[in-house]
């Protein structure tokens, strides 16, 4: 079977290494694994999450950059000193941006005007050309991510990566994520779950997970407001559960090509309100010293709800996508968290970290 040829090829050495690695692009990957001592307390299992706000261009979407843009390279679509382009909410923007920089490509990003301006400083410090474009469904012509395929085709020597539907992204998380976890926990995990947006992140994983283990472990859809994923698990309905959400980059109105091919290997879904989401960001940092984003915190209040559904003694894996600092003009906003009605979420004594007016 594929997973345990990829297993063996690529996990023959020691996740963790001490020998140095070719460049930026060789520090993607190979992330801890990390207990979360204060939920594995509670739950009486133990909550881990893949600490992907280590990978070098600080997130998960590091790992999807790097495998759209050696696909195109391996089928001959790329050439020295083309152009990339892609339709991104932010991350894999950011890693796309350190990845053509470090193999010398030019990076266009087309993003909706929705996106924090923290992530759009970011893209323009490295490089990139950035283009907000009003936020439209993906239905509508002028969705950003129409708008960068149209670009790309205009161009020789270009591509568009197409995170959504370009299978490369559920490739790297089949040869990179997954094995990583199975390795770490030694192939004793009992559970994993995390959100999606173009859904390489849970399909990849999943797929790798479910085959290594003969099915054993259980692979769970977290979802936020807005999204129709998952009343499509619970129901096969496409339905939106909830109005829209505070994170960004997660939930989504369709079924992308990177998601179809695993979505019925998937063991259940759990939906995540905003309050449970902003309630878990601040506790993480009080408790545990975590600086993370919200569709971070979103995937371990999921992770919790799965332990908690499965019984005590589990080992439930989650993904940590990236740290708070490209939000934090958002997430740490008094006037941004009333206006979004959540500063009554966060428990009394954590309102104290919300430090800007």
């Amino acid at each position: 079977m594929f997973a345990r040829r990829i297993a063996a090829r690529l996990y023959s050495t020691a996740i963790t290494s001490a020998k140095p690695v070719e460049g930026f692009v060789g520090a993607i990957g190979n992330t801890p694994l990390v207990r979360i001592p204060s939920l594995s307390k509670q739950t009486g299992s133990e909550i881990l999450g893949k600490a992907e706000w280590m990978n070098p261009g600080g997130s998960v979407k590091d790992r999807a950059a790097l495998f759209v843009v050696k696909d195109a390279e391996e089928r001959g679509l790329l050439k020295p000193g083309g152009t990339v382009v892609e339709g991104t909410a932010g991350n894999t923007g950011i890693g796309l941006a350190h990845v053509c920089r470090a193999k010398g490509y030019k990076c266009v990003i087309y993003m909706p005007n929705t996106q924090s301006q923290e992530k759009i400083d970011l893209l323009r410090m490295l490089g990139a050309d950035v283009r907000p474009v009003p936020a439209v469904p993906f239905t509508d012509p002028a969705n950003y991510n129409h708008q960068a395929r149209e670009y790309a085709e205009k161009l020789t020597n270009a591509v568009w990566t197409n995170q959504f539907d370009n299978i490369a992204n559920r490739r790297a998380h089949i040869e990179t994520t997954g094995p990583e976890i199975w390795s770490q926990t030694s192939g004793t995990i009992d559970a994993f779950v995390c959100a999606t947006g173009t859904g390489g992140t849970l399909a990849g994983t999943t797929r790798y997970l479910k085959e290594i283990s003969q099915n054993r472990v259980r692979c769970f859809l977290a979802d936020p407001p807005g999204s129709v994923l998952f009343a499509l698990q619970q129901t096969g309905q496409l339905e939106r559960t909830g109005a829209s959400s505070i994170t960004e980059g997660i939930g989504q109105g369709r079924l992308t090509d990177n998601l179809s091919p695993d979505f019925k290997l998937l063991d259940g879904a759990v939906h995540i309100t905003d309050e449970e989401t902003i309630a878990m960001l601040y506790r993480l940092l009080d408790e545990e010293g975590m600086f993370i984003g919200a569709s971070s915190a979103l995937n371990v209040v999921a992770a919790v709800k799965v332990a908690e559904k499965l019984g005590r003694g589990k080992k439930v894996v989650t993904v940590v996508c990236d740290g708070a600092y490209r939000y934090q003009s958002r997430l740490f906003s008094r006037k941004w968290l009333d206006a979004k009605g959540l500063f009554e979420a966060i428990p009394e004594d954590l309102r104290k970290y919300v430090s800007l007016p």
